[in-house]
């Protein structure tokens, strides 16, 4: 209809379905309003580059989410869609981008990268710039398998004796105590890595854990203290032995004030890193120069074709101002923990017996002297060489974070009630029944003396295995076990041959 001579238009009567759709409604409404009725044929010819620029400039999150945000725009959107004007990006372009990163990587990852590329795309829509999301998804189109979110890779759990020979191997391959304390805590509260790492002594009380931060490891290697994850701020009730362990850790350690945060955490970093590091300039440096993400460095050094022309010559250029070198060796200590290091070198070893591929070197069983049982780790020159004996996988596949699934699977298996396992986990369950629903004392008491069961089972186990340990921390625990068993052990008993461990012949011989 027409109104002194200007086109106008009637609203749908409908209901928008979500806030995406009011601001598209908006937008049309504003841009139909023009004299001639229809878009301005300028919006929206903004390079995706420019704008994906400006918009992450303009967020103001959390330090990981922005770390995230950062990587998922410069390594997976950019290199397709970096000098596309917004309004030229159609939805089949976004289809064939999503097939082609499908084909190289997870499926739950390019979905995460997707969802990154929505949210930029309807706040173009807010902005003005453009009237329809094409990174939307059509509801009853394309393949439906593959389509669950719930679907992914099976995780590796692991019981309570697992837990207890991963927590002496990881002792075992660093030389000290501190990460056998460390596994154990984890696998017995299901804290998360950033929790355990971020533990100020002062959160670590006789009778419970109390969670208040996290260290958040980003790109640049900077450890953040920030909240908990979720703010899922929460205390965890500690049995009396696994305070004992920790309390007597800390006496025994005698930790001081880190110098990058002013706090004195539960646990330390390794000291000196092993090889991997680089001399002088470190690819986190290289990536603050060139304004990137440390990923974006690591595609330039091993995978160049996925990166912009552009973007390769800034960190080429960053690389020769720095006199960036790879392989070289960091001097300097590590306070804490690393993600990568602890994985690689600790845990990954200690529950599958190899230490996994890291260029140049390819995956190896990590060799061992068999005597004390379990084995020691031969070090040095020419160790393969010296080695008579390899460990057999524990739980292969299992992770760190697999350890906060075990211990959620631990609770299943005792029964625990749902309210106290997500208080536990720091989970909310946004159900009626969960509102309704408290922790009491006598469910706290029963998980403590299941878990309890559990432990004294596992260091029986382990006690049946061979009664001392070449860990100082454990072989305590096993002595005073041993002590508490009826009727005492009147002669040393002979350390028996398990499934835990082989001989370095049939260890070197099969695969991983």
């Amino acid at each position: 209809m027409r109104a002194r001579g200007r086109r106008t238009y009637m609203p749908t009567l409908r209901i928008a379905r979500d806030e995406g759709e009011v601001r598209r409604a908006a937008t049309v409404a504003g841009n139909k309003d023009r004299d001639d009725g229809w878009p301005d044929p300028s919006l929206g010819q903004e390079t995706f580059g420019e704008y994906a620029k400006r918009w992450y400039e303009a967020q103001d999150l959390a330090a990981s989410t922005m770390q995230n945000y950062k990587r998922h725009i410069e390594e997976h959107l950019l290199p397709d869609f970096e000098d596309k004007a917004l309004a030229g990006i159609l939805r089949t372009d976004i289809d064939l981008w999503e097939k082609k990163e499908r084909a190289v990587y997870a499926a739950s990852s390019v979905r995460t990268w997707r969802a990154t590329l929505h949210v930029i795309f309807e706040d173009a829509i807010y902005d003005g710039l453009i009237t329809i999301n094409p990174a939307a998804r059509r509801r009853g189109r394309g393949k439906r398998a593959g389509r669950s979110r719930n679907r992914g890779p099976e995780r590796v759990v692991t019981d309570a004796l697992g837990i207890l020979l991963t927590a002496e191997r990881a002792a075992l391959l660093s030389g000290r105590d501190d990460e056998f304390v460390a596994v154990v805590l984890k696998g017995y509260t299901g804290m998360r890595w950033g929790e355990i790492v971020g533990l100020e002594t002062e959160f670590a009380r006789p009778n419970s854990v109390r969670v208040e931060w996290q260290l958040y490891e980003l790109d640049t290697g900077e450890l953040v203290r920030c909240p908990p994850k979720d703010d899922s701020y929460r205390t965890i009730d500690s049995m009396d032995w696994l305070s004992a362990l920790v309390a007597n850790h800390v006496a025994r350690t005698k930790p001081g004030p880190c110098p990058c945060h002013g706090k004195t955490y539960v646990f330390r970093g390794q000291g000196v890193p092993r090889a991997g590091g680089h001399q002088g300039a470190k690819l986190a440096d290289v990536a603050r120069h060139a304004d990137v993400s440390t990923g974006t460095v690591s595609n330039v050094l091993n995978h160049p074709d996925r990166v912009t022309e552009a973007r390769r010559m800034r960190v080429e250029q960053a690389i020769a101002d720095l006199g960036f070198v790879r392989g070289g060796v960091a001097p300097e200590p590590a306070v804490h923990w690393r993600r990568n290091g602890f994985a690689t070198w600790l845990f990954t070893p200690a529950v599958s017996g190899w230490y996994p591929k890291k260029a140049p070197q390819e995956a190896r069983p990590v060799p061992l002297l068999g005597e004390p049982w379990p084995g020691v780790p031969a070090r040095g020159r020419g160790a393969s060489n010296r080695a008579d004996a390899c460990w057999l996988p524990i739980a292969k596949g299992l992770t760190p974070h697999g350890l906060r699934h075990t211990h959620r699977t631990v609770m299943e298996d005792l029964g625990t009630e749902r309210v106290l396992m997500d208080q536990r986990m720091g989970h909310i369950d946004g159900s009626v029944s969960a509102r309704y629903a408290h922790v009491t004392p006598g469910m706290r008491e029963r998980l403590m003396l299941g878990l309890t069961e559990q432990w004294e089972t596992a260091l029986d186990a382990r006690l049946a295995l061979c009664p001392t340990s070449p860990v100082r921390v454990l072989d305590d625990l096993l002595r005073t076990r041993a002590s508490t068993m009826r009727p005492p052990r009147s002669r040393s008993v002979p350390c028996r041959q398990s499934r835990w461990r082989g001989s370095a012949r049939r260890c070197g011989g099969g695969s991983q």
